[in-house]
């Protein structure tokens, strides 16, 4: 079964062996695109092309951001070095600076340990492979829980829009059922306004009569727009049923719904028509908001 999934979650995975233990957030909200960004510790750089096939392999639409942090649980293979030569020409351009600007403060060894390559973190070739099936496992375990919630928000959403296109389908029946009366009210609204004018004074041209309710029913036709609008709706929970990756088609198909109720509120000379028309649109508004959070 496929799930409707949410673009917007977060999700948590940790793993280890006896030397390190990695852990690793990541967090998605809505985007029309796939942006994928990974913050990892400088030593596992290496591994970030890795982590982002990995995301990309799992999650189609949506911002995503990766955030990778370390524990070393006893000594390793990675080693810290002091970047000796990097700290003199520090401390080289510090001391310019203090004879330019008359100012005698030199640096403390905690300020050295706060700026950029002064400490070194470097991991042994040989143990490459293991320190990357310990930070997969930990990756896969987070977007493991952050699917899960994507899923369950998801089908909250996907509940939501079908109940919207639930009252969609009584409006349309209703529409319908109104649409059926408006030639016959038209046309008893025209005579007796006629009546009226003419006080039976003149006699009624009926062809001319009967010319202005052809036109009028032609131009009020609105059975191609109650069809139309009924298989977008069908197609909609159809789209939703399946699930998957589906957010732009359900866009799509309510750009052809509202399409359809426009029409019909232009076509419509019947207040009861309208204000459903208005309705329907506002249903559309509803469910266009939900699947705005769809992947």
């Amino acid at each position: 079964m496929n799930f409707v999934s949410s673009m917007t979650g977060f999700g948590k995975g940790e793993y280890s062996n006896e030397k390190i233990k990695f852990s690793v957030e990541t967090k998605t909200i809505n985007n029309r695109y796939n942006d994928i960004n990974i913050r990892t510790p400088k030593y596992i750089r290496s591994f970030e092309d890795k982590i982002r096939r990995m995301v990309k392999k799992r999650i189609s639409r949506g911002r995503v951001d990766v955030s990778v942090t370390y524990e070393m649980l006893k000594d390793s293979d990675v080693e810290v070095k002091a970047n000796v030569s990097v700290a003199m020409m520090y401390k080289k351009a510090v001391e310019e600076l203090s004879v330019a600007l008359n100012l005698e403060e030199a640096l403390s060894l905690d300020t050295y340990l706060k700026l950029p390559d002064i400490l070194e973190i470097r991991k042994s070739e040989e143990n490459e492979d293991e320190t990357w099936l310990i930070l997969e496992e930990a990756v896969e375990n987070s977007i493991k829980d952050l699917i899960d919630m994507r899923n369950i928000e998801g089908e909250e959403l996907k509940n939501d829009i079908i109940k919207q296109s639930h009252r969609i389908d009584v409006l349309i029946d209703e529409i319908e059922g109104y649409a059926g009366t408006v030639v016959e009210e038209y046309k008893l609204k025209l005579e007796n306004r006629i009546n009226e004018l003419l006080a039976d004074k003149y006699a009624i041209d009926d062809s001319k009569l009967s010319n202005e309710i052809v036109f009028f029913a032609d131009r009020a036709d609105i059975n191609e727009e109650i069809v139309r609008l009924r298989s977008h709706i069908k197609q909609l929970v159809e789209t939703l049923d399946k699930g998957g990756v589906i957010g732009r088609k359900l866009d799509f198909i309510l750009q052809e719904i509202n399409r359809e109720a426009n029409t019909i509120a232009s076509k419509s000379s019947s207040v009861d028509i309208t204000q459903r028309a208005v309705e329907v649109k506002n249903c559309i508004e509803r469910m266009r908001e939900q699947v705005q959070n769809i992947e």
